[in-house]
């Protein structure tokens, strides 16, 4: 009978292995999709604003469009902060939570990108 309980548990921890806490997993992107935006603006758009301004201005701007992206990111991790255990876990909130993903790091790699287009189209 001993067995027959390690055996239900050891199925139910490996049940409960395969469900990831999307909860944590948000809050990782997040950080990590803060970490790429501040790396692109430091190297593309910084880079862009120097070519045509000799000051400060770069800096000040990428205080900026730092301190921008940190109610998207928190407005991100917001939506899924709240669930509970079983809706942190549960497979059939994997779709909702690639799109936020999905979105998310569209915003942390695509804004970079336009904002150094928009500078470099403003300074030719």
């Amino acid at each position: 009978m001993g067995k027959a309980i390690d055996d239900a548990a050891a199925a139910e921890t490996h049940d409960t292995e395969h469900h990831r806490d999307l909860r944590r997993a948000m809050s990782d992107n997040v950080a990590y999709a803060l970490i790429v935006y501040t790396a692109l603006q430091i190297f593309m758009t910084v880079h862009a604003m120097k070519q045509g301004v000799s000051s400060i201005l770069p800096y000040l701007a990428l205080v900026v469009l730092v301190a921008g992206i940190i109610p998207a990111c928190r407005w991100f991790e917001k939506r899924w902060v709240n669930l509970s255990d079983a809706e942190a876990a549960d497979p059939e909130m994997t779709g909702a939570f690639r799109r936020d993903q999905i979105m998310l790091w569209a915003l942390a790699i695509g804004l970079p990108v336009l904002l150094t287009g928009a500078f470099k189209l403003a300074f030719a």
